[in-house]
């Protein structure tokens, strides 16, 4: 039964079109607006004090004091591989993505999303392969956000979307492709873990794109038949491994007995018949192919004796 490469990403389910893209919210350094701020609250607290001579200046007090509250409230602290995904009114205005101390609007909402590089690996599936051999397998993903708007408004919950599509994607590729290749040329998930890691990439790029993020390395980290079928399957290699074996060493007996044969003819060392020549072969295939060590036979009479 050969398996020829198939494109993976045939089954992969078409994914909607984002209808946000990130772009860069409007904010300014926020060292400025924490002295104001500062600043407000001493006013206030001067206002309030001063409210004892004079009523009138609560009233200016209250509403500097307000002022101030609602100034303060737009600093946000972001930092590296942080980002700050700005909402006003459930509209989306942006992103921050500047370390520091940033101001915004006051009355936006702000929501924090890690955009550093991270790990996600599987737990060990239990999947048949192209053959219908039950096998173990695992996978370990590096990604990171590369786009929050996407992440945080086209997916419910962006991480268990990632963890949900890299289970999926390990599953397809699993069934695509056998453990071990029975036919020459073939892919397999033993032989070509390079190949086979590298369409794993490819079909969690296309799963995950519309959440915006980034696949940076998809590797295999467990691979083996289940245990229900590893003794014979161990045996089955085991078999292979002594076939291979046999065949390179008939080959190479086959080559030294052709150079032997030849040297003496070149040589003219002892002219041999047909008949001497298949037993002398006969008996130099059983010397270098046997398992064991021959034990000779002398001859102390003639050739023909």
């Amino acid at each position: 039964m050969p398996i020829h490469d198939t494109t993976p990403d045939a089954d992969i389910p078409e994914m909607p079109a984002p209808r946000v893209r990130e772009f860069t919210a409007h904010s300014i350094g926020g060292a400025l607006a924490l002295l104001l701020g500062l600043l407000g609250l001493l006013v206030a607290g001067v206002l309030f004090a001063a409210a004892q001579a004079n009523p009138a200046f609560a009233a200016g007090g209250a509403v500097v004091l307000v002022a101030a509250v609602i100034s303060l409230r737009g600093l946000n602290t972001v930092a590296p591989g942080e980002a700050r995904v700005v909402q006003l009114f459930g509209r989306y205005r942006g992103t921050i993505r500047q370390d520091g101390l940033r101001w915004v609007n006051p009355f936006t909402s702000r929501t924090k999303i890690s955009t550093r590089v991270r790990n996600h690996e599987t737990a060990v599936l239990k999947v048949n392969d192209a053959y219908g051999n039950p096998i173990e397998l695992a996978a370990v993903v590096v990604w990171k956000v590369r786009d929050t708007a996407q992440a945080t408004f086209e997916v419910d919950n962006y991480l268990e979307f990632v963890a949900t599509q890299t289970e999926a994607a390990v599953r397809h590729i699993a069934i695509e492709y056998p453990y071990d290749a029975h036919d020459e040329g073939g892919l397999s998930l033993r032989g070509n873990a390079e190949e086979i890691t590298e369409k794993l990439a490819a079909e969690l790029h296309a799963r995950v794109e519309a959440a915006g993020v980034q696949i940076i390395e998809s590797r295999f980290t467990h691979l083996a038949y289940a245990p229900e079928i590893a003794s014979a399957m161990l045996q089955r290699q085991q078999a292979g491994a002594v076939v291979a074996a046999r065949r390179q060493i008939v080959d190479g007996a086959v080559g030294m007995v052709e150079a032997a044969l030849a040297r003496i003819a070149e040589q003219d060392i002892v002219e041999l018949d047909e008949e001497r020549k298949a037993a002398m072969v006969s008996n130099l295939m059983v010397v270098l192919c046997g398992d064991r060590a021959p034990q000779p036979v002398l001859n102390t009479g003639t050739l023909y004796q």
